[in-house]
């Protein structure tokens, strides 16, 4: 089959178009013909070798976090799915690869297709859906009333959170480009900060929960927002000693993280705010959730552009700039 395969870690490396051979689904796992594949900023990051410390990757790899397509055979012990059903779904770490034409992915990784959405629709969701679920529902137990700030809430993670924050019947704040007022404020945000204009640390206050994706500054700034005990998430980092657990990373490693993260930590802790950092993991169970939600209408997917799959390393530099509006999907078949 054909893939995009990283060779080497290392900044802007282009991915390789070649032939690897077809994945043999285990007992577990369904052998998915890739129909779309969703592109994020973790896929470029871990081709730059930002998370070779901490994920078990080893060159050559085939990237892609986010995979929509059919099942073409299942494992023996598979009772959920059967060939030809239309699926969708985040593979678990140490078993990504959607930039190819067939994936090997665990069943409990999958869901059903959204029966009212495209297969490049479907694919622009399993990350950001996740993303966004485990932070403001698993993490942060989000309920109506409460009031919640966005960052980059025209991303892909902020463009979904966003619509799910106002289904709980949430305030939601967010900061964005002018250019995308419009848009955020289509998808359920109340307040919304120009970033290039307005502070937004000193136009908010008494939140009770912030999810982050930008840099550490904004981080900081972040804390002066939130409530005495409110909550502050970051999916940029720094990751925490909670997180090197969860990973079973090793004696030196955890260290590593604690070194990283003790400054975030102890101001979050002057402030009487918890803080946490927060790696989305694969999920069937919470994707079926969010199916229906998708199936309601509740919640809408936000795709920017869509490319070709020979043309996966211009989407790659296209995330990059951070400029899209919601997802940028790759169109297999």
């Amino acid at each position: 089959m054909k893939a995009f395969v990283l060779e080497r870690y290392a900044k802007k490396n282009p991915l390789r178009l070649t032939d690897i051979p077809e994945p043999t689904p285990g007992d577990w796992d369904v052998l998915i013909e890739v129909h779309a594949a969703g592109v994020n900023r973790l896929d470029s990051k871990i081709r730059d070798g930002e998370f070779k410390l901490i994920l078990p990757y080893k060159p050559p790899i085939v990237l892609g976090h986010d995979v929509a397509g059919v099942v073409r055979s299942v494992g023996q012990r598979v009772k959920k799915f059967k060939p030809g059903d239309e699926v969708y779904g985040r593979p678990r770490d140490g078993r990504i690869g959607t930039f190819a034409e067939y994936i090997a992915v665990n069943e409990t990784d999958l869901a059903f297709k959204p029966k009212n959405l495209t297969m490049e629709e479907a694919a622009s969701i399993p990350l950001v859906g996740l993303t966004a679920w485990q932070a403001l529902i698993e993490r942060a137990g989000l309920s109506k009333g409460q009031r919640v700030l966005i960052h980059a809430g025209s991303g892909g993670v902020g463009t979904f959170a966003i619509q799910l924050a106002n289904h709980l019947g949430c305030t939601v704040a967010t900061t964005t480009g002018a250019s995308n007022i419009a848009l955020v404020k289509s998808l359920g945000a109340t307040f919304v900060i120009d970033y290039k204009s307005d502070d937004f640390e000193n136009c908010l206050s008494g939140y009770d929960v912030v999810l982050n994706s930008l840099g550490s500054d904004i981080l900081t700034k972040s804390l002066g927002v939130l409530r005495t005990g409110g909550t502050l998430i970051s999916i940029s980092g720094p990751p925490d000693v909670a997180f090197a657990r969860e990973q079973g990373l090793n004696f030196i490693l955890r260290q590593v993280l604690r070194v990283l993260s003790v400054g975030i930590r102890k101001q979050a802790k002057a402030h009487d705010i918890t803080y946490s950092f927060l790696f989305m993991h694969a999920s069937g169970s919470q994707l079926q959730k969010i199916t229906s939600l998708l199936e309601s209408g509740v919640i809408k997917p936000v795709v920017d552009r869509m490319f070709s799959f020979e043309d996966i390393n211009e989407a790659l530099s296209h995330i990059e700039t951070g400029r899209a509006k919601g997802k940028i999907v790759i169109k297999i078949l």
